[in-house]
């Protein structure tokens, strides 16, 4: 593939497709923290934005190294964003059940945003595949692409969510645990049965 327009609009494309997962866990941390500031917002988002292009990369990396080991890796990649998921999501549906409200409204801890931005970009390690064909740096151009796609639709995940998070205000932790818990699912099911 040559630099074109084409290859723009694809590239912007994918990141698009694979930032709907970011962007839906965004909305549940929106929800869980109505009062996030823009700075917290935009490490959210530049979270979900590295990993978006980290995976592609090194999926791109795997092909061009290691492709037999990483196809047999590939079967695993559901499961693991299933149980990340379903943990990160049990851990805040907990949280909301027993009233934790409060607790839960000072925001997702750096330790879980990193298993959120791992569980929601996992998929794109398999990108790397479609986009082996480019060389360096037509792989990376699209991957920073996929980033920069991914950190705007982030942004307004967690704008959503901090509006309806003020309005649903006892319930928000609830929301967003079956929120990522939803995501975990049909990651798992899109992958193995479609």
């Amino acid at each position: 593939m040559s630099w074109s327009a084409m290859f723009f609009f694809n590239s912007i494309l994918l990141g698009v497709g694979l930032a709907m997962d970011a962007f839906s866990v965004s909305l549940a941390n929106g929800l869980g923290e109505p009062d996030m500031s823009r700075r917290r917002a935009c490490l959210i988002a530049g979270t979900f934005a590295f990993f978006q292009a980290l995976m592609p990369m090194t999926g791109w990396l795997c092909v061009h190294t290691l492709v037999e080991r990483f196809r047999a890796f590939e079967r695993f990649v559901p499961w693991i964003a299933l149980v990340l998921l379903l943990y990160i999501g049990g851990s805040i549906l907990r949280v909301g059940l027993c009233g934790g409200e409060a607790d839960a409204s000072v925001g997702v801890s750096a330790g879980a945003l990193l298993l959120q931005g791992v569980a929601t970009s996992i998929d794109a390690l398999s990108v790397g595949f479609t986009i082996a064909e480019y060389g360096l740096a037509m792989a990376l151009v699209c991957s920073l692409m996929i980033a920069a796609v991914t950190f705007v639709i982030c942004i307004l995940g967690l704008h959503i969510g901090r509006r309806m998070g003020t309005r649903l205000a006892g319930k928000a932790s609830i929301l967003g645990g079956v929120i990522l818990i939803a995501i975990g699912l049909e990651i798992f099911i899109k992958a193995k049965f479609f």
